[in-house]
């Protein structure tokens, strides 16, 4: 199958997912179940992607088997908080913004239906490589996405495990990776789209594979990830955020600077 056609399938696929999930939203007044079907639709461009490309088997296989695998843990991750929790923050925001215009929603559910299929290319990329050896290339996107994978499991479990604790209610979490970033679940799911750069490193279209992290660092920096996080979190824990955002590296983990509660006074 060739790139357009496997990328039509997916978009139309997407589109008829996203508006059973606006339908769900629309009954259940949650929209964060469109992360869940944005996480579900890119393992379904990685299965895809490993049945329908052109390359040899060996990376086809090894495309479906982790891209799947990154997706349904997301998803299931994702979905645990939609079904436990009230509505997201950001999104209650963008429902008052919106005044619960169910129109503008189900566009923001078909826009993100229309962005599957660009995050989808590396997987396209890679499944059309046709070295069937393990190549160091790929024992190097391997170890990449292993990672990747575990670092942003483990975020996310200790931000889930800070979360559900009543004492924690309106402080930020400062535990594990999240002393050393501000988002280290951003930053592992980042650096896991530089693994399929390796395994697309003889295909054909490798130069695709670079879409996955410089799109995703766009997406996570600048439109929906960081800036829609830290506004909801400076409205909801105030003061203890804005320390949080002077002494915390935002995205790479680093070393934290003093609190200035630490400090002297000049």
């Amino acid at each position: 199958m060739n790139l357009w056609l496997q990328l039509t399938v997916l978009l139309v696929t997407m589109m008829a997912l996203m508006t059973l999930g606006w339908r769900w939203q629309q009954r259940h007044r949650n929209a964060g179940i469109v992360d869940v079907l944005w996480s579900t639709g890119v393992g379904l461009g990685a299965v895809l992607a490993a049945l329908t490309s052109r390359g040899a088997a060996t990376p086809r296989c090894i495309v479906g088997v982790l891209g799947s695998i990154w997706a349904s843990r997301l998803a299931w991750h994702l979905w645990q908080r939609v079904r436990r929790e009230d509505e997201d923050g950001r999104y209650r925001q963008l429902r008052a913004h919106w005044r619960g215009d169910a129109w503008k929603f189900f566009l923001f559910f078909q826009g993100q239906a229309l962005s599957v299929p660009l995050f989808a290319l590396p997987f396209m990329a890679a499944a059309r490589n046709p070295m069937a050896a393990f190549t160091p290339a790929v024992m190097v996107g391997i170890a990449i996405w292993c990672i990747g994978v575990a670092g942003e499991s483990i975020a996310d479990r200790q931000l889930a495990r800070f979360r559900h604790d009543p004492a924690h209610r309106g402080k930020t979490c400062r535990d594990g990776l999240w002393r050393y970033s501000r988002h280290p679940n951003y930053f592992f799911e980042w650096l896991h789209w530089f693994a399929y750069v390796a395994l697309a490193w003889a295909s054909p279209l490798a130069w695709l594979a670079w879409s996955g992290p410089i799109v995703m660092y766009v997406f996570l920096r600048w439109i929906s990830g960081v800036a829609f996080t830290e506004a909801q979190a400076l409205r909801s824990r105030g003061e203890d955020y804005r320390e949080y955002l002077r002494t915390t590296p935002m995205l790479i983990p680093w070393f934290p600077k003093s609190s200035s509660s630490n400090r002297g006074t000049p």
